[in-house]
């Protein structure tokens, strides 16, 4: 059972095969198991989850399950979930408990999914690699002694261990899909106001936004099924009318047309990254999609509008952690003053610190106009690149990550080669386009290689057919790096 998606189990439960009491105790004895191996949850209740085991088991007798009622889930620890403790992976947040419920997990809870775990994060979703975290730096199941991308790795780990049949992450700039493609699994970032961002712990308003993390895109479609949806509660949330996201996944391709843009195919990607890219790309002709050249010219600029942007709206939000009303609070201060400036010096890491600094500055009277104001107008130009490539085609494919997995310590003194990690992904965030990453095979040290398809704004349903069509051909999508 631990070897099986969310679609296989769901039709499990439904006929009375397993119960999910069973499933979930499972899951969470392989997590007990390999977790102080990977350190991918930094929070397991086992009490807890086999109580809300026990209720979707209720449920399912009763006849009012749901496809998700009984599956357990890990969720990314940057999600506000009632009783649970929330860190965000952080000092800060290191005895928060929180009172309430994120949309998601209310979403979630609604459908009888079961909580497995609160998944390890690179420190308020700071991070490229999982190595931020307060808790300890999360190891790619692939290989120990690399890192399994940032910063949604705890649950791309524990996804790709079989330690969760799936999880949930939030994406500001990749940080679903490039631990997704170190990893090995599949996962999706929607379009931007698709779902809601309340109870989700703020980085970067304008850009973050949570989804899925599973082995296949099928098991994705049902996840976002759940997770999408209006919230008042959230001025970003989207009205719209609900979608079944499984509607199309049995659609053929023949006829897709399929954008591969010249700034993707270029010397900055690895040799092994890029075969592994090409060969599916020939995989979705055989498939009947037909590729076309386009142009995405404003891509090189966006990993520096991203970190303009991305630390300005970090230092608002973050100036909430003050030491205040919950959270870390320096044990030891003079004054007011003195217990704010302790208490974020002590209970914020390095790369958050950076990131505050630079977004304080870029904010600055004096520098606003010069930074900030000219990010948005660039901004605006990525935007416009999409709109203008959509226009010749009707997906967009290329890498997700220029590498594989680099090893742990390798980037961490080197923080603008860790942020070139990103190059491939934060451009959608910038648009707030929806994008995916599946696996596509592997490269140098058998390290997993990540295929990147970006779909136009609520094109979710599209992206989830041409992912699973091509996971129908291929195998990449179930090979498992640790044996159960």
């Amino acid at each position: 059972m631990l070897n099986f998606g969310v679609t296989q189990l769901s039709a499990l439960l439904a006929a009375r095969k397993i119960s999910s009491t069973e499933l979930t105790r499972e899951f969470l004895e392989r997590s007990k198991s390999l977790n102080p191996d990977y350190n991918a949850f930094i929070t397991i209740d086992e009490e807890t989850s086999l109580a809300q085991a026990r209720a979707a088991d209720a449920m399912i007798a009763a006849g009012q399950a749901h496809p998700l009622t009984g599956i357990p889930i890990a969720q990314k620890d940057i999600f506000c979930t009632k009783g649970w403790l929330t860190t965000c992976g952080s000092r800060m947040l290191s005895n928060f408990i929180s009172p309430y419920d994120a949309h998601v997990i209310e979403r979630f809870n609604a459908a009888g999914a079961v909580n497995i775990g609160k998944t390890n994060m690179d420190e308020f979703a700071m991070g490229s690699s999982n190595e931020t975290s307060f808790y300890g730096p999360v190891k790619n199941p692939w290989d120990s002694t690399a890192v399994p991308g940032g910063s949604s790795g705890g649950s791309a780990c524990a996804v790709a261990a079989r330690m969760a049949p799936a999880a949930t992450g939030t994406d500001t700039g990749g940080s679903i899909r490039q631990p997704a493609a170190l990893c090995g699994i599949s996962g999706i970032k929607p379009t931007y106001g698709l779902v809601s961002r309340y109870g989700m712990i703020a980085f970067a308003s304008s850009l973050d936004q949570g989804g899925p993390m599973a082995k296949s895109a099928e098991d994705l479609a049902l996840m976002l099924n759940v997770m999408t949806g209006f919230d008042a509660r959230d001025s970003t949330s989207l009205q719209r009318e609900p979608e079944d996201y499984t509607r199309n996944l049995e659609k053929p391709l023949e006829g897709l047309r399929v954008g591969l843009p010249k700034e993707y195919f270029v010397k900055e990607i690895n040799a092994d990254v890029a075969r592994a890219v090409d060969a599916a790309i020939a995989e979705y002709s055989k498939l009947g999609a037909k590729t076309v050249e386009v142009s995405l010219p404003s891509t090189k600029l966006s990993v520096p509008v991203y970190y303009v942007l991305a630390p300005a709206e970090a230092s608002s939000n973050l100036s909430r952690f003050d030491g205040v009303r919950y959270g870390y609070r320096a044990p030891e201060y003079v004054d007011l003053n003195d217990m704010y400036r302790k208490s974020r010096a002590q209970g914020f890491g390095a790369e958050v610190k950076r990131r505050i600094l630079i977004g304080t500055y870029v904010l600055s009277h004096g520098y606003y106009d010069a930074y900030y104001i000219q990010a948005q107008k660039l901004r605006r130009l990525i935007a416009q690149d999409f709109i203008e490539a959509f226009k010749q085609c009707d997906i967009i494919m290329g890498p997700t990550s220029p590498t594989v997995a680099f090893n742990l310590g390798e980037k961490s003194s080197d923080p603008v080669q860790m942020y070139l990690s990103d190059a491939y992904t934060i451009a959608v965030n910038l648009a707030g386009l929806p994008a995916m990453s599946i696996p596509a095979g592997f490269g140098n040290q058998n390290r997993p290689v990540g295929l990147h398809i970006i779909g136009n704004y609520f094109a979710e349903a599209q992206m989830l057919n041409v992912a699973h069509q091509y996971q129908r051909a291929t195998d990449w999508h179930i090979r498992m790096p640790i044996p159960l």
